[in-house]
């Protein structure tokens, strides 16, 4: 008997049904779920005195699936270790031939870039050894993401606030973030005036046209206009030129991350979900990948469908050379296996990213799109400008016959994307209508989730498998947040030609409204500063770009994994003991906004226990200094002394209710308001400065309202305690806690002594976190 070791589950599966299939009886196939050792998740477990010795163990959730290999080795004959082929995968294959204890002799590496009965016989066939230059690597990163997370955390603990963490990725990834938001906020537009004309034809078609030119004042545009208003127009050049456009390559990780989100809306972690899944299920080749590479037999393939349908003069092969630098995480780009096979059994979602990878790997072995670009010039006399329309038609739809990149613009037949009507040289035209519109400049947009894996890519900032997983880090610390952004109304100026007069009207328009865009949060932005000035090699982006290159020559064995390090570690270590006894005079990421008028105390903002606040008065002051929070949508980067004053407004009595005094304030959970002991919640789009006293009534109304009608039963012995329903049913209410009902009590029979029993035996909200956070930490062990 022979044993086949996979990561997967679902892999060892497929690949049972392989074995099965073609009558390999005398082998049994397991999956390790990925990594089965690590380094101690609570102690730094790296041997700084001998050479970075990493210290790993059997990470708790593994133990008993690590008995169970062990005990299926001792029996084999042969241990083939079959995990993915980049470097994590090779590490999994090293971690396991050390934790199961596994014989040279006996011990077999294989990998392969397809789950396909033939990919995995051929590989089989061909076994090799685990190669340590890839192990190396892959330990290299590991140690220096340990050391940079272990020594620099402790550091933003003592100097900002407890529960931070800092990362040698993520919080690069963070201060790209943080610089692109100062771009935005320092951005300052420019306006400019563009001319719109729409002339007449002869035969009564109209041709819409734009001038050639902006204007840079209103005067400028409007003299323009008015001269135009007693010129005569006539078509002047006619110019036709033939252009080819051509496919782009199959996908990389980064380029399907990015198209997947262009095209189907999909986040990046959901697209690298989908992608495992697809190839874990066989359709698609490995997902990890900088190659733009296709195989010989792929090639042919490809080919044989696209000579079926289309045709044959659709066919043109291609090679396409890898740009990114170090591509060697696979051999291959992402493909199907089976290219031929148009629809998949799966989810709907995998369905559509696996239509999008066929397509892009057909289109990029399809002939040139055809097109004839015609651009018609109409000379304003007496100037150096002109009015011009441009048009294009596909004369040859060639691979946009499949694919048509970041558009989703996939119809069928000769496709025109603007087609001009019939021209002559020299043809008189009547002036239909004339506009000139104030445009502003374009602030840098934020960025999103696919820009971002764009930029990390083209920076050299992480690799294939860590772009996904880096900016969901960076969002869950909460460094960073995909949120809608509001645009803000400007006013703008239309000009229109009517007779030999310019009428001048103003209109308003939103801008710079923004959805599921990457934002920094107030402590994103405090943490990256402190890193930028105290730690500025970790986050320089050609810093972190040369650490990734440094690895690329560990995995080709021009290096030595833990002479690399100590070179890092020599700069690094007085640095981290530098800046934790550092003393400031000011807090870390402060910003003094000024003086509060009446008083004179100084008003400044900071991040503190709870989030961003403000602060009036200082601990020298004669009295205690006060606090309050910023409000939604609020910044410590951009908050004025007047906002930041206002906040001091609050708590504020705005009338009473029943004989009771009704108080507004902001607390740990937003705004609210206080009645009777009793607390309200504001309302998103109720600002909590101006809420008027019949707002707080209606808030406090509606909340009763609302609770009646979930009663479902009181209690005499305590009138704190209620059996309510709410959208998951009917639960308990005891006090300010709701409790889970058992799923066979009907809550109209339960007694109170019941009630209580059940309310005494709910574990408390302390031990219910403690047991979520075990199981995170199992889950996270797991490589995805």
């Amino acid at each position: 008997m022979n044993l086949v070791i996979v990561e997967s589950p679902k892999k060892a599966e497929l690949i049972s049904g392989f074995l099965k299939k073609h009558q390999l009886n005398d082998y049994k196939v397991m999956a390790s779920a990925g990594h089965v050792r690590d380094l101690k998740q609570h102690s730094f477990s790296v041997d700084v005195e001998d050479q970075f010795r990493p210290e790993y163990v059997i990470t708790e959730d593994k133990k008993s699936l690590v008995r169970e290999l062990k005990a299926a080795a001792k029996k084999a004959n042969l241990v083939y270790l079959a995990s993915d082929e980049d470097r994590e995968g090779e590490a999994i294959a090293w971690h396991l031939s050390e934790a199961l204890e596994l014989k040279p002799e006996k011990t077999r590496r294989i990998v392969f870039h397809e789950i396909t009965a033939e990919a995995f016989l051929h590989a089989l066939e061909h076994p090799r050894e685990v190669n340590m230059d890839l192990v190396d690597a892959q330990q290299a990163r590991r140690v220096l993401d340990r050391i940079v997370g272990f020594e620099l955390s402790p550091v933003l603990w003592k100097r900002i606030r407890p529960s931070l963490s800092a990362g040698r990725v993520q919080s690069v990834a963070v201060r790209l973030i943080v610089d692109r938001e100062r771009e935005i906020i320092s951005f300052v537009p420019q306006s400019s005036y563009r001319l719109q004309a729409a002339f007449l034809l002869p035969s009564g078609e109209r041709l819409v046209t734009e001038l050639n030119h902006r204007f840079a004042t209103e005067a400028e545009a409007e003299a323009l206009m008015t001269r135009c208003a007693s010129t005569a127009f006539s078509i002047g050049a006619i110019t036709r030129r033939a252009a080819r456009r051509s496919p782009a390559a199959p996908f990389t990780t980064s380029t399907l991350q990015q198209e997947a989100a262009h095209k189907l809306g999909y986040s990046v972690s959901q697209t690298m979900r989908l992608a495992q899944s697809l190839y874990e299920s066989g359709h698609i080749t490995y997902m990890r990948t900088d190659s733009v590479n296709l195989s010989t037999q792929a090639l042919s393939a490809i080919a044989r469908q696209i000579e079926k349908h289309p045709g044959k003069e659709y066919h043109q092969p291609r090679r396409f050379q890898t740009k990114s630098k170090g591509a060697q995480e696979a051999h291959e780009a992402i493909r199907p296996t089976y290219v031929d096979r148009e629809h998949i059994d799966g989810t709907p979602q995998e369905q559509r990213l696996y239509d999008l990878i066929r397509k892009r790997t057909l289109a990029s072995q399809m002939a040139d799109a055809e097109i004839e670009r015609t651009t018609v010039s109409i000379p304003v006399a007496g100037t150096d400008y002109a009015f011009t329309a441009q048009g294009e038609v596909i004369t040859f739809r060639g691979f946009l016959d499949v694919y048509m990149e970041s558009t989703g613009e996939e119809g069928n037949g000769g496709e025109v994307t603007k087609l001009l009507p019939a021209v002559k040289e020299h043809e008189a035209l009547t002036l239909d209508t004339l506009t000139g519109e104030e445009r502003f400049t374009q602030r840098p947009a934020r960025y999103t989730e696919a820009s971002m894996v764009s930029k990390m890519e083209e920076l050299g900032i992480g690799r294939p498998s860590t772009y996904a997983p880096t900016i969901q880090t960076i969002q869950n610390r909460g460094y960073v947040e995909r949120t809608d952004r509001e645009g803000q109304r400007r006013n703008y100026t239309v000009l229109t030609l009517e007779g030999s007069a310019v009428q001048r009207t103003v209109r308003s328009e939103v801008y710079g409204a923004d959805k599921g865009k990457l934002l920094p949060t107030d402590i994103g932005i405090v943490v990256n500063d402190f890193l930028v000035e105290q730690f500025p090699n970790i986050v320089d982006y050609n810093f972190t770009a040369r650490i990734e290159e440094e690895f690329d020559t560990i995995a080709e064995g021009k290096t030595a994994w833990s002479g690399a390090i100590g070179g890092f570690y020599q700069d690094f270590h007085p640095e981290v003991e530098r800046a934790t006894n550092e003393r400031s005079a000011q807090r870390i990421g402060q910003r003094i906004l000024g003086v509060q008028p009446s008083t004179g105390l100084q008003v400044a903002v900071s991040v503190g226990r709870y989030g961003p606040m403000a602060q009036l008065g200082t601990a020298d002051d004669s009295e205690k200094p006060r606090f309050a929070s910023l409000q939604k949508g609020q910044s410590i980067e951009t908050i004025t002394l007047e906002e930041a004053l206002a906040l001091f407004d609050l708590p504020k009595s705005i009338g009473e209710y029943e004989g009771e005094v009704m108080t507004v304030a902001i607390g740990r959970f937003g705004p609210y308001v206080r009645h009777a002991g009793k607390f309200y919640s504001l309302p998103k789009d109720t600002d909590p400065l101006s809420c008027t006293e019949e707002q707080a009534i209606a808030i406090i109304q509606e909340k009763r309202e609302s609770e009646e009608k979930s009663l479902l039963k009181t209690f005499a012995e305590d009138a704190e305690l209620s059996i309510r329903t709410g959208r998951f049913g009917p639960y308990l209410k005891y006090k300010s806690d709701n409790y889970k009902l058992p799923k066979d009590s009907d809550p109209t029979t339960l007694s109170y002594d019941e009630c209580m029993k059940i309310i005494a035996e709910t574990p408390t909200k302390s031990a219910r976190k403690g047991t979520a956070r075990k199981a995170t930490s199992r889950t996270k062990k797991t490589k995805s």
